[in-house]
């Protein structure tokens, strides 16, 4: 997630993720319900293993585990009706009563079956319910028939680019999400929660003459209907949806990697120049940690405040400089390097609870100043001692970054604090050293979840070296750890 500009104007997300098991991605198909058996084995790279939630514990149930997510939407400009079908593989963690997934009530509910035969659902306090038991470790298909008005949630944090979370609807008819931490279950029904991360395939119909946008890689258009595939795994706040009079345009990145750019002509001319550096950005963090992980890029830009890392397809603020002013748009490079880092750190390994955050913005925002440092030219000492004080006004004010407040998301010292720590770690290792971590961590353990605990063992394993008590002291310490 974006950070405003501080004093560099640097912020990053580094998503730390544990040294996890590599899944191997497998095919993404939206199964339609059927008395036929099911292969659930096509969407294994999407099984996770789920744990609750500590700081917003009303989000997900670790007690099921998506698998797969195929969603076929419909928007109506002139009437603001959003039409969803969301056929869902799961499987249950254990026993299950009921399944019950995150949902807005702004929905009713038109019809709903699991494994082909009807049942009923139920919507409540964010809740959807279906009174179906599924035996421990058993797969199922869910298929949630819907439509409604698309309502937001308001976002837990005292950050000035603070948004209400998940779809928003604008005065012209246009859609748009960011929905960090919870907001995906604004327009569909999800286990709300980082650590349930599973594959996507998502349908749009646009209005006529509008284009529709999603995380992931593009399939191609059928009429007006446009669609996405994920076959990486994805975590529920990553995925985006925009829906408009959005232009498309097409790039090429390192190793021929396909981008794609999607926005409105005439709202953010001068952001898009600096968008189009996207191979840019792409190569200079390829150099430092390895390939990027996924198939496709791209960035859809909206009208926000604020910028999201959402996977495949960054979802960028038309407003989040008031100015077109060079001073300005340096600034948006660093957002782009940002949201791109988190790519690396953050999507492919993902924090498991809002706990370890750090573990995503900590990477990210340490890359953006060390692009920032080296594209400006700036002098390392001035740095250190800048990112020193802020350091330390930062966790007298809001608290150490290891142990974040429930309405104080995703604020500056789960930025700026763990972006010192590994600059701590990267000068005790040296740049190769440090680099190749770094590469390990975000190539060698992509497509799952990580912790704290993860990220201290991948840290003594790959130096040799004990670094546990440095780590929980600068995660830990109401000041700036000697």
């Amino acid at each position: 997630m974006r950070r405003l500009p501080l004093i560099l104007t640097v912020v990053i997300a580094a998503a730390l993720a544990g040294c996890t098991t590599d899944p191997k991605p497998g095919p993404a198909s939206s199964a339609a319900p059927s008395t036929a058996p099911i292969d659930y084995t096509a969407w294994a790279a999407g099984r996770s293993a789920p744990v609750a939630e500590p700081i917003y514990p009303k989000y997900g149930n670790p007690a099921v585990d998506v698998l797969h997510y195929g969603l076929e939407l419909a928007w109506v400009r002139e009437t603001k009706v959003l039409t969803g079908q969301a056929t869902i593989q799961l499987r249950a963690v254990a026993a299950l009563t009921s399944i019950g997934l995150d949902f807005s009530a702004a929905y009713a509910i038109d019809a709903a079956t699991v494994d082909g035969a009807p049942v009923t659902a139920t919507v409540a306090d964010g809740e959807l319910t279906v009174p179906t038991p599924v035996a421990a470790d058993a797969a199922v298909t869910l298929v949630v028939t819907y439509h409604g008005t698309p309502a937001t949630v308001p976002m837990p944090s005292h950050r000035a680019d603070s948004e209400p979370l998940g779809l928003t609807v604008t005065a012209d008819g246009m859609l748009w999400t960011m929905q960090e931490p919870y907001g995906a279950a604004t327009w569909y029904p999800a286990n709300d929660m980082p650590s349930d991360k599973a594959l996507y395939d998502i349908a749009v119909t646009a209005p006529e003459g509008w284009s529709a946008v999603a995380s992931g890689t593009p399939k191609g258009r059928e009429g007006n209907t446009f669609r996405y595939t994920s076959a990486d795994p994805v975590a529920s706040y990553l995925t985006t949806l925009a829906v408009g009079p959005l232009r498309q345009e097409t790039a090429v990145g390192p190793h021929d990697l396909p981008i794609t750019y999607w926005f409105r002509p005439g709202q953010a001319d001068k952001i898009m120049e600096v968008v189009r550096r996207s191979p840019k950005y792409l190569t200079w963090l390829e150099q430092r940690f390895g390939p990027y992980p996924y198939p496709s890029a791209g960035v859809v830009l909206v009208p926000s405040e604020s910028g999201m890392e959402t996977q495949q397809m960054v979802t960028l603020g038309e407003k989040i400089v008031s100015d077109a002013s060079t001073e300005a748009l340096k600034a948006v490079e660093l957002d782009m390097l940002h949201e791109y880092s988190h790519h690396w750190f953050g999507n492919t390994v993902t924090p498991a609870t809002w706990t370890d955050l750090w573990l995503s913005e900590g990477f990210a925002t340490y890359a953006q100043y060390l692009y920032n440092i080296e594209r400006d030219n700036l002098p390392m000492a001035g740095w250190e001692s800048w990112i020193k004080s802020r350091d330390a006004k930062l966790r007298k004010d809001i608290g150490p970054p290891g142990s974040p407040k429930a309405d104080s998301f995703a604020e500056s010292n789960v930025y700026t604090c763990p972006a010192l720590m590994l600059h701590r770690i990267h000068t005790q290792l040296g740049d190769a050293a440090f680099f190749a971590l770094a590469r390990d961590w975000a190539q060698q353990h992509r497509g799952g979840t990580s912790s704290r605990a993860s990220f201290i063992a991948c840290v003594n394993q790959h130096t040799g070296k004990d670094f546990t008590s440095m780590i929980n002291a600068w995660l830990d310490s109401p000041t700036t750890p000697a």
